[in-house]
């Protein structure tokens, strides 16, 4: 016996992934629905070997649904999640809505599963920051070794990290370099985004972080460890998929990289590829469409007692989103609801 399962916001980049998934994991689904704004209405969306056509959001009845899979951003999610909550639908929300509300759990599941059972108290589960996600399945079993004290993080984020108008507009920005009278002005980041990259992810907040970054630090304290110093630099970078970081991570106790390789290798969630030779690391390039975060760099860091530098990569719209909601509905599954 499996779920009903609905994807709201499927014709997306990370609703077609959520359903890509959903398939390829063979995610128990006795009944699906896709849900879009009236404008996609009727959009034939891709489910294994299936076609299923888009129903309307706004109108859908929830009631008798066992989990939906959200990735329709804040607004819409403010509107329609409590709505399919309160429908008894349990809600995975990719949007940023509810990741900071102490009665909403967010989870990474490789890193804090158990907070599954906090659920129930509105029926929502959140889906953390992209750039946050990977990083934190890449800390969390050497936090469980050594104790992690302070991170500091630069992140290259790839421009699907702002949807199809990002990609769009790399993709036409550099076409417009090659061909006269083709040049596009920018529109939706703050400067040229082909060849070119932008030290400026989301609003600027007060103490001059913008609120990427600010992101990346709430969201490891309340996952992780709330005892965690975080600081963040996230850059926007000419690439269409797949988000890279620089972390240096400082420790309580010494950890030798060595040890430190073995611990990731054995981790779940992670593949380690860490050659000290020419092309011996993961780049954004070969993380599409993986499942897996490639950490790679990994060095002892001898400016600080306890410190390690590594190299993180993850398909930021696999493991960044639409893998890491499909693995919660798939904790949903093993912990709570039980019926597939």
């Amino acid at each position: 016996m499996g779920y009903k399962v609905v994807v709201a916001g499927a014709t997306g980049n990370v609703g077609r992934e959520m359903l890509n998934i959903l398939a390829e994991r063979l995610f128990p689904v006795d009944e699906l629905a896709v849900l879009a704004s009236r404008k996609s209405l009727g959009t034939e969306c891709s489910f294994g070997e299936k076609t299923v056509k888009t129903q309307d959001l706004d109108t859908f009845d929830f009631t008798g649904w066992d989990i939906a899979l959200f990735a329709v951003g804040s607004e819409a999610t403010k509107k329609y999640a409590p709505r399919a909550a309160k429908a008894g639908c349990i809600v995975i929300d990719n949007s940023s809505h509810y990741r900071y509300d102490p009665d909403v759990p967010l989870i990474v599941p490789e890193v804090n599963a158990d907070a599954i059972f906090g659920y129930s108290k509105k029926n929502i589960i959140a889906n953390p920051n992209c750039s946050t996600a990977q990083m934190l399945v890449a800390l969390k079993p050497l936090h469980d070794r050594a104790t992690i004290k302070r991170v500091v993080v630069s992140t290259y984020q790839s421009v699907s990290g702002a949807g199809k108008e990002g990609m769009d507009e790399l993709w036409n920005q550099t076409k417009g370099i090659y061909v006269p009278g083709q040049e596009r002005a920018p529109k939706k980041f703050t400067k040229q985004i082909a060849f070119n990259v932008i030290p400026h992810i989301d609003t600027f907040m007060e103490d001059g972080q913008t609120k990427e970054e600010w992101k990346m630090v709430a969201e490891t304290k309340k996952i992780l460890d709330p005892k965690i110093k975080v600081t963040a630099t996230c850059v926007r970078v000419p690439v269409f998929v797949g988000h890279s970081e620089a972390i240096n991570i400082e420790f309580e106790e010494h950890l030798d990289e060595e040890e430190a390789r073995d611990i990731l290798r054995e981790a779940p969630g992670i593949m380690v590829i860490d050659k000290r030779e020419d092309g011996g690391y993961i780049t954004p390039v070969e993380c599409v469409g993986d499942f897996a975060t490639y950490i790679s760099r990994i060095r002892q860091d001898p400016t600080i007692d306890n410190g390690i530098n590594l190299w993180c990569v993850s398909d930021n719209l696999r493991k960044g989103a639409a893998l890491n909601a499909v693995q919660i509905a798939e904790l949903l599954g093993q912990k709570v609801l039980k019926k597939g």
